[in-house]
């Protein structure tokens, strides 16, 4: 085997790779690359992990879930990209392109920034007239079905529990979902002016009514442009209690949500 020559200052003494030592870095330098390219494929086209920070969608999704995401359904565009914000181009519109349905669960960039993810439910289509009258949710002037059903319990600002109303809520077309009202039929968001969405816009809304910043919004949030849509939220892969961190695996056992892992989101 050739040896390097000893420097005799440092003490230390570098030895040659033998052939086949570096034949062996070069597979896995490429076995690596290939799964890495392979994940960003399936990241970028297929399905993209996300986890939810906030309870705008409870009850449908609790703070602490992780979900899939199908990037595939609406088509792409370049928010469809890893890091579509700091690209250097411009680009508009959609490749392969599917609208979204009334009742998708959805996340999208935020308009007001482009870089931000949101997700919410998809309430109103372009065209459509939407307005919240005492808690009911109207669309194109008729007032959307919904059905108190047994109180749902929650967590309050201190971390104390307690019990809200809860509706089982049919959208036109026959999506049907739960929502809560935290403050009753008189929050803020309970009683609006009539929105009209834009063309190639959609409306998105949280089923945790009184405590969603969403389309009603229009400064922070308003209507979503299409291209700006991520994907449709399919599938929960796993849960943990909103005050335990997932990285705190010897508290799986008691605070993992094993109802909740794998469960298809509606």
């Amino acid at each position: 085997m050739e040896h390097a020559r000893v420097d005799r200052d440092s003490k230390s003494e570098i030895r040659a790779a033998e052939p086949g030592t570096w034949e062996s870095i070069r597979e896995t330098v490429k076995v690596g690359v290939q799964a890495l390219l392979i994940a960003l494929v399936v990241r970028t086209l297929l399905f993209q992990p996300f986890n939810i920070p906030s309870g705008s969608l409870i009850p449908t999704l609790l703070i602490g879930d992780y979900l899939f995401v199908s990037k595939y359904t609406y088509g792409y565009s370049k928010y469809s990209l890893p890091l579509s914000e700091y690209l250097p181009f411009e680009a508009h519109g959609r490749v392969w392109a599917a609208e979204p349905k009334r009742g998708d669960i959805a996340v999208f960039k935020l308009p007001k920034d482009n870089a931000t993810d949101y997700i919410k439910r998809v309430i109103g289509l372009p065209g459509d007239k939407i307005q919240m009258i005492e808690g009911v949710l109207n669309i194109n002037g008729k007032p959307v079905k919904r059905e108190r059903i047994a109180d749902y319990e929650t967590l309050d600002a201190f971390d104390q529990t307690v019990k809200v109303a809860q509706y089982m809520e049919t959208l036109p077309g026959g999506v049907t979902h739960k929502v809560i009202e935290r403050d009753g039929d008189r929050g803020f968001w309970d009683n609006t002016t009539v929105y009209t969405v834009p063309d190639g816009h959609y409306f998105m809304m949280g089923d945790n009514r009184d405590n969603s910043t969403d389309s009603r919004d229009l400064s922070s949030v308003g209507y979503v442009p299409f291209e700006n849509f991520v994907g449709r939220a399919e599938m929960i892969f796993f849960s943990i209690d909103e005050r335990t961190p997932a990285w705190q695996l010897w508290r799986w056992p008691a605070d993992v949500r094993w109802n909740r892992l794998f469960t298809t989101i509606h």
